[in-house]
């Protein structure tokens, strides 16, 4: 299975790049799922109307199809659901209700009823994970139409952030005392966590790796939508850096909404000229790079339904490779001609000013364009001192040198 995930800046019109692509990809014969994130409904506008699926993906069936998602009639092969971020956030603390229902009682709380069930902030970001690992499996093809850069880059972070906290905050060696949990209460005078703390740590675990999974997966890239204008080819090279930090894969650039050349109306043949420098200015970012450019037609007015969709040829996405991804870092080693390793993360369109790291224990904490992660050293390196650093060629490069009380003889 293939996962695109469609994002850009704001206004570009991402849904509707997300639907011609669905549609574009559906037309060979494939079994294709769109999902909308977009709480404005544009995709109804584009599509037609589509409904939220129901708590969830629902089991599948033997024909890979998943009962919630609606068939689009108009294109076959091409299912598509909204993401209703309410509906999950009620399902989801109702679950949580049911499992901690003993504990309630025990405090003489009262659960609270779905209609007193409102979202957190926050929410969208759970739904959107929930979605992405209900829809694994039983499509050749799942496009999913996302928010702007920044908010993308957030919600697909949360899996790997939460894990981390997770093991932090309830270390899988320290489950292995849980059958010495009443002795050790004894002895203490002091009530020991209960084996909920560990369910319930455990069954998040695995509902953010099954997310996680598909985030990371070699299969799963990303389509950056963009409005080419004054600003565009700096919002490509801040979003370049963001993904690469991740280890995102970003598949192709589009520009959409490219007026026609040779108007006779001078208004619109200078509008067009500048949105045709901006392409160049675009092209000139991507230079060199596996990433493609695609252009779509403006059509004069908003798209509406498959056959608008079709006439915007967007470009179904390339095959990727199968198999799980490499790490976005690589390590070389230069010990007998240098005297250290060579630890390299391609950063593609960062700044000098914009990208600071930091060295804390086994990991390294890189911040680049206003996004920070945290990225875990290779075994050998723990043994190392940082020895400089710099951004040369779009890659951070960080000299490590052995660290002579730790480094073996």
């Amino acid at each position: 299975m293939r996962t695109l995930l469609v994002t850009g800046t704001g206004g570009a019109g991402r849904t509707t790049v997300a639907a011609a692509t669905a549609v574009a990809a559906a037309a060979p014969g494939r079994r294709v799922l769109l999902l909308s994130a977009d709480r404005d409904a544009s995709l109804d506008r584009v599509l037609g109307p589509v409904p939220a699926p129901a708590g969830g993906g629902g089991p599948r069936t033997d024909e890979g199809a998943v009962p919630p998602f609606t068939p689009v009639a108009s294109v076959p092969g091409l299912w598509a659901a909204r993401i209703d971020a309410a509906a999950a956030f009620r399902a989801d603390a109702a679950a949580v209700q049911q499992r901690l229902g003993s504990l309630l009682d025990l405090l003489g709380a009262a659960p609270l009823d779905p209609e007193e069930l409102t979202e957190l902030p926050g929410a969208d970001a759970f739904a959107l994970l929930r979605a992405l690992r209900d829809a694994a499996g039983g499509w050749d093809l799942v496009v999913v139409d996302l928010p702007p850069v920044h908010d993308t880059l957030a919600a697909l972070a949360l899996p790997a952030q939460l894990r981390r906290y997770i093991a932090r905050l309830v270390p899988r060696e320290r489950q292995a005392a849980r059958a010495l949990r009443p002795v050790l209460a004894q002895l203490a005078g002091v009530p020991a966590p209960g084996a909920w703390a560990y369910e319930a740590a455990a069954r998040a675990d695995r509902e953010l790796a099954a997310a996680q999974a598909v985030i990371e997966d070699a299969a799963t890239t990303v389509r950056l939508v963009v409005a080419p204008g004054a600003h565009a080819a700096g919002a490509v090279s801040r979003a370049r850096a963001g993904l690469a930090l991740y280890g995102h894969r970003l598949e192709a650039v589009v520009a959409n909404r490219l007026l026609p050349d040779g108007s006779p109306d001078p208004w619109l043949a200078e509008l067009a000229g500048h949105r045709r420098k901006e392409v160049r200015a675009l092209r000139a970012e991507l230079a060199g790079t596996t990433t493609a450019l695609h252009e779509l037609p403006h059509l004069g007015r908003e798209p509406r339904g498959a056959e608008d969709l079709a006439r915007l040829a967007a470009q179904p996405p390339a095959d990727a490779p199968e198999g799980p991804a490499a790490p976005p870092w690589t390590t070389e080693d230069r010990l007998a001609a240098e005297g250290h390793f060579l630890w390299r993360l391609p950063l593609p369109g960062a700044t000098r000013d914009t990208v600071d790291l930091v060295r804390r224990g086994d990991e390294l904490v890189v911040d680049a364009e206003g996004y920070r992660r945290i990225l875990p050293l290779p075994s050998a390196l723990r043994r190392c001192t940082v020895a400089g650093a710099a951004l040369r060629d779009g890659a951070l490069q960080v000299r490590f040198a052995p660290d002579p009380g730790l480094w073996p003889r």
